[in-house]
């Protein structure tokens, strides 16, 4: 890797470390700096502005993560060993590498409006295709892709937030099974097929169907 690579690397491990510590907001770029052991110039020559450097490292990772859970569904796991697979990946990440974790999933929403919708750069669509395929193998029920895409996430990402704030002690990837037993059941069962209220409009046709 040359100097200026290993560089722009650096900045962006230590800026990552101290986002997730300190905040975005309370972080400076002289904090990055000294972090990193270089002056702030060093730093405006990689990236414009503190916001410049926000948005591309989450951006970055972001998509990184996206095109992750992609290229293991090309794979052609059966539904049940992706859930397994997504819910290890994810509790992995925030055992191994929480500061990551924690700037992705805690300061997402800064940047959802410039996450491109594509599940190879959208680790939440990339997710709703997870079970989108898996409906149209016929390997759960029909449901809303978005439900059971957020009811994964939730049963993940909720318990990772309980350790983050000390109300869980144990690891995550110690509840492996437990985490991936309750979202095979919220995704594959009954609370999946709960249907979301329709517009008033439609709502006399959904009423008349459920009758």
């Amino acid at each position: 890797m040359r100097d200026g690579s290993r560089t722009r690397a650096r900045i962006e491990a230590e800026a990552i470390a101290l986002f997730a510590a300190k905040g975005v907001d309370a972080t400076s770029i002289r904090d990055i700096a000294q972090a990193c052991g270089v002056v702030e110039g060093a730093l405006y020559r990689h990236f414009r502005s503190k916001d410049e450097l926000v948005r591309q490292v989450f951006l970055d990772r972001y998509a990184a993560l996206a095109r992750e859970v992609m290229a293991t569904l090309e794979r052609g796991l059966p539904f049940a060993a992706m859930v397994e697979w997504l819910v290890r990946r994810f509790a992995t990440l925030f055992e191994d590498d929480r500061a990551l974790f924690t700037f992705l999933f805690v300061n997402q929403h800064r940047h959802m409006a410039e996450v491109p919708a594509e599940p190879d750069g959208n680790p939440v669509e990339a997710i709703k295709r997870v079970f989108a395929v898996a409906i149209e193998r016929e390997e759960i029920p029909p449901a809303d892709p978005d439900l059971l895409a957020a009811l994964a996430l939730g049963l993940v990402v909720q318990p990772a937030t309980f350790r983050l704030y000390g109300r869980l002690n144990t690891p995550l990837t110690a509840l492996l099974p437990a985490i991936t037993r309750a979202v095979l059941a919220a995704t594959s069962g009954e609370l999946a097929r709960v249907r979301v209220a329709a517009p008033s409009g439609l709502r006399h046709k959904q009423d008349a169907f459920s009758s």
